[in-house]
């Protein structure tokens, strides 16, 4: 902890992002086993990482923005709601002008604009467009401990970051696994499982830099990546991880997820 302490906060969340990229890559990796994971155990860790990234968003990110805000001009919730509400704007803007393709679904319910890449391709920017979001939280939250806010901690940035890493783990899967069984090689599906990832340490860097250099964007950006993170689940991760059946059993685990992620931030955040 004093040695992390004693880093730039850019260098922190590199630090932060590169583990969960790492995490991302270890998901991937799974497809090196001899076995395949069943539909019904990616199903449940999908369900799981959905309520992982619901808690972030509330506990590690509105929270703290809404904390910060107060004592201001504006209502203490103004700050936050603008960014959450933007978040999402942002990310329905990406969706629906670049080609990708969500998890589970045919070439042909590809969205954005028409293209003639390849499924991979638009699987591979589908998983990274919506990796961005994990990644500035974690960077504005190591950012935001820099700066002395007293509702914003490194141990929070860490645990933060801890959580984004567990809900990247069935993302590497979710996105290794249907290449593999497409044909591919296990190590061509493990490159493009793990290159979801790539995206999150240069984010990381971008918000601990943002947050840093304009302080009073603060509770906005926290905001705005909480509402990024909740677009991704309720458009992509909580119908991938009904998509298959396990109703129930996604449900349940988003609910562990869920509970997980908040004993964390309350216990060491």
């Amino acid at each position: 902890m004093d040695l992390l302490q004693s880093l730039h906060p850019v260098i922190q969340a590199l630090i932060g992002t590169t583990f969960t990229w790492g995490v991302t890559a270890l998901g991937a990796a799974v497809i090196f086993m001899r076995k395949d994971p069943s539909r019904q155990l990616l199903d449940g860790m999908l369900g799981f990482a959905g309520g992982v990234m619901i808690a972030a968003s509330y506990w590690s990110l509105l929270a703290p923005a809404i904390e910060i805000a107060q004592g201001g001009q504006l209502p203490a919730w103004l700050p936050a709601a603008t960014g959450f509400l933007l978040g999402g704007v942002f990310l329905r803007g990406a969706d629906r002008f670049l080609p990708h393709l969500h998890l589970g679904f045919s070439l042909e319910e590809a969205e954005g604009m028409k293209t003639t890449w390849r499924r991979t391709t638009l699987l591979v920017i589908a998983i990274t467009l919506h990796n961005r979001p994990g990644g500035l939280a974690v960077g504005g939250a190591f950012g935001a401990a820099a700066a002395g806010f007293p509702s914003a901690t490194l141990a929070g940035a860490m645990t933060l970051a801890l959580g984004i890493g567990l809900q990247n783990f069935p993302e590497g899967v979710a996105v290794a696994l249907p290449l593999r069984r497409t044909g591919m090689s296990r190590l061509k599906s493990f490159w493009y499982g793990q290159l979801s990832g790539m995206v999150e340490p240069i984010a990381g860097m971008i918000g601990a830099a943002a947050v840093l250099s304009a302080k009073t964007i603060l509770p906005y950006a926290l905001g705005f990546a909480a509402g990024a993170m909740i677009f991704v689940v309720i458009e992509e991760v909580i119908p991938e991880a009904q998509r298959g059946g396990n109703t129930d059993l996604a449900t349940l685990t988003a609910m562990l997820g869920f509970a997980l992620m908040m004993i964390l931030d309350v216990a060491f955040g």
